[in-house]
């Protein structure tokens, strides 16, 4: 089946390009803004001529005008393009906020932490949204959605990974529209009394109100987490051990509401309503019904952007089965794709939630009916169980680059858990529901609590005893966006030649073969030339490594620790040796000498002036005496040391006019020797 005969997937896909292209090079709104007029009075001119449907002009004409509206859409989607954006004035300036709490997230080790929108500055109107941190602390509350409060406090930018390839959470944030942060303490900040609730904050209440019977009616906690992720959306009381265990098994998908619980709810409901099929009508009412009801659980999962993204989409695959065309999946599925992001939000595009939905589902759609047709066994257990299997072969295909891409493993018996957790959970959301509002009206009696308990304990000890099997977990697998690229071109081409067997096909799929075979070995000869010295971050201890090749020597004061900052870089720059040395005094970089100074504060020259002079362990030193002996071009500090010593050797550094660089500000700094 050729997808690009389906018009909703060509729009989609340069759509998509649009919005790639707007966010990486950027075009202002005005610009964006007359391309898309510009465009679109072309494509209705064009139309009104005589076959104009099947003009090359016109269609040219239409995926220029879909491209250009991805770009102004991601133009206007910013929200600092409003004029009432707190960003436009001066939050250098301690300032009065008034905030509206919005969402709550999972606590940190250290601090409770929420969404706001902002509601005021300083007693004038003002929008945007920040992200509140606030201490646990017994003599603190914790706020709940709608809760209102005004913060006399400065705020502060959300900070870029200070070493390479650490996970960018200031990016992250800032796809969603956040910028800056602040902090709570005792004293900061007033909660306002009778806030005004909103439609979520009426569902976190009754979240809120389902949590506290579920938790008197005794379930264990384990149990309670996972009841709460199942059908609130809530992960934060599932414990760190319990998250990793379904991870790797392959099944930490079934821990968000997504895709998964909602098409599963779907066809629950689809299957539930079908005896309205059979009055006047009964159908497009039926179809109404499903509508609904979903968008009612997507209230009580908290109407999160990955639980509205997913029934978003399953409205319009409900309303692709009410047409009973399969032929239309496609097209419902471009549609709905299109929509989010052209009314939801366009950044989405880069949301790993967004990407790994579509991926699976399209795969499904796609590959499913193929492997269904290459073998139909006739025992109707084995028809059922390959036809689980097939569903699971072929979301995990689609998704399989997406994941090796962000989280760089892959769970070899996914197979195994999605065979048996998938059905198990389908009967487990029908089931839960049922016992949740029972629950609620105090109607559920003892024995079936403690089956419902046992059943999610039943879950866990599958999906626990997967994950215990090592050796199928491969992890710390290298792979980068070319390859990303490359495997779904290869995927493609492969289907196409299971659908129809044909010469360019073949050449198609050896062709994308060869290309990750010859990235591959350009990637080796690059990594061969590769030698970096680097002084990375990390509080508390000091870290220098030294690549070669595929070769790492981390120098550290405590290897332990290290490991946790450099097991990003090691992914990523295919490491395949490590070893851990303890640090030296001095470092030869090319033509070029790095001297260090610990705490001891006694070093040696061997009569070699240094270029660099790195300080680690807070040294009692003179740095200006230092400076006028030795006469080193620049000053390194790392996060080992004192902020106080810090600051006073930057001042000191800032009289003498010579270069300083505090790793925990702009962060590690590398010695490119040779790339």
């Amino acid at each position: 089946m050729n997808l690009l005969r389906f018009i909703p997937i060509k729009l989609t896909i340069f759509l998509v390009l649009g919005i790639l292209f707007g966010h990486y090079v950027g075009v202002a709104f005005w610009p964006s803004l007359s391309f898309v007029v510009f465009f679109l009075l072309a494509t209705v001119i064009v139309s009104n001529k005589k076959y104009a449907s099947e003009s090359m002009v016109f269609g040219i004409l239409a995926l220029c005008t879909t491209i250009c509206l991805g770009i102004f859409l991601v133009s206007c989607s910013h929200p600092k393009q409003q004029t009432n954006h707190y960003s436009h004035r001066d939050v250098a300036k301690s300032t009065r906020w008034t905030l509206k709490i919005t969402e709550v997230l999972k606590k940190s080790a250290f601090s409770s932490r929420y969404i706001a929108e902002v509601k005021g500055y300083n007693m004038e109107k003002a929008s945007g949204k920040i992200l509140i941190n606030q201490p646990i602390d017994a003599s603190l509350i914790n706020f709940h959605v709608d809760d209102e409060l005004t913060v006399q406090t400065t705020l502060a930018t959300l900070k870029s990974p200070l070493n390479p390839y650490q996970f960018d959470y200031r990016k992250y944030m800032e796809y969603k529209g956040i910028y800056h942060q602040l902090w709570l303490n005792e004293g900061n900040h007033i909660v306002l009394e009778n806030p005004y609730i909103t439609l979520r904050g009426r569902a976190a209440n009754l979240r809120r109100t389902i949590v506290a019977k579920l938790d008197k009616v005794g379930l264990e906690q384990s149990e309670l987490g996972i009841i709460q992720a199942l059908f609130l959306g809530q992960r934060t009381d599932i414990s760190q051990e319990l998250y990793s265990s379904y991870k790797d098994a392959g099944a930490v998908h079934i821990l968000a509401v997504s895709g998964l619980h909602i098409g599963i709810l779907l066809l629950f409901l689809e299957f539930l309503l079908r005896p309205l099929a059979l009055i006047p009508n009964g159908k497009t009412i039926k179809l109404v019904v499903i509508v609904v009801l979903l968008w009612c659980f997507a209230l009580l999962a908290g109407l999160s952007a990955s639980v509205v993204r997913a029934v978003t989409m399953f409205s319009f695959v409900a309303y692709a089965m009410y047409l009973n065309r399969p032929q239309n999946t496609f097209n419902i599925l471009g549609l709905s794709m299109f929509f989010i992001l052209l009314v939801l939000d366009p950044l989405l595009v880069f949301d790993v939630g967004f990407q790994m939905s579509y991926a699976a589902v399209f795969a499904i759609v796609w590959i499913y009916p193929l492997l269904q047709k290459y073998w139909r066994p006739k025992n109707p257990i084995f028809k059922k169980i390959w036809q689980l299997l097939s569903v699971s072969i072929a979301a995990q295909i689609g998704v399989l680059p997406i994941g090796l891409y962000y989280f760089h493993q892959f769970p070899g018996l996914f197979f195994v858990s999605n065979l048996v957790i998938v059905p198990y959970l389908g009967v487990l959301l029908g089931f839960g529901i049922v016992m949740i509002l029972l629950i609620l009206l105090d109607w559920a009696p003892d024995y079936l609590i403690e089956v419902f308990g046992s059943t999610i304990d039943l879950m866990n000890t599958l999906v626990g005893w997967v994950a215990q099997q090592e050796s199928f977990v491969l992890r710390n697998i290298s792979f980068d966006g070319i390859q990303l690229i490359l495997t779904y071109v290869a995927i493609i081409a492969l289907v196409w030649l299971l659908i129809r067997r044909s010469f360019k096909r073949t050449l198609a799929v050896l062709g994308s073969i060869l290309s990750l075979v010859l990235w591959s070995f350009y990637t080796q000869l690059s990594l061969k030339q590769r030698e970096v010295l680097m002084v990375g971050h990390q509080t508390k201890n000091s870290l220098i490594s030294y690549q070669k090749g595929n070769e790492l020597r981390i120098y550290t004061s405590d290897s332990s620790a290290a490991t946790y900052v450099t097991a990003n870089y090691q992914i990523a720059q295919r490491i395949r040796n490590t070893s851990f040395h303890s640090i030296q005094n001095a470092y030869t970089i090319g033509s070029k000498h790095l001297l260090v100074i610990d705490s001891s504060g006694v070093f040696r020259t061997n009569g070699i002036a240094p270029d660099y002079l790195l300080m680690i362990q807070s040294p009692k030193v003179n740095l200006e005496r230092l400076i006028d002996s030795l006469h080193p071009k620049m000053i390194i500090a790392d996060g080992s040391n004192y902020n106080s010593y810090v600051k006073k050797w930057q001042e000191s550094c800032l009289k003498q006019k010579l270069p300083f660089h505090y790793t925990g500000e702009k962060g590690a700094f590398t010695f490119k020797l040779f790339f």
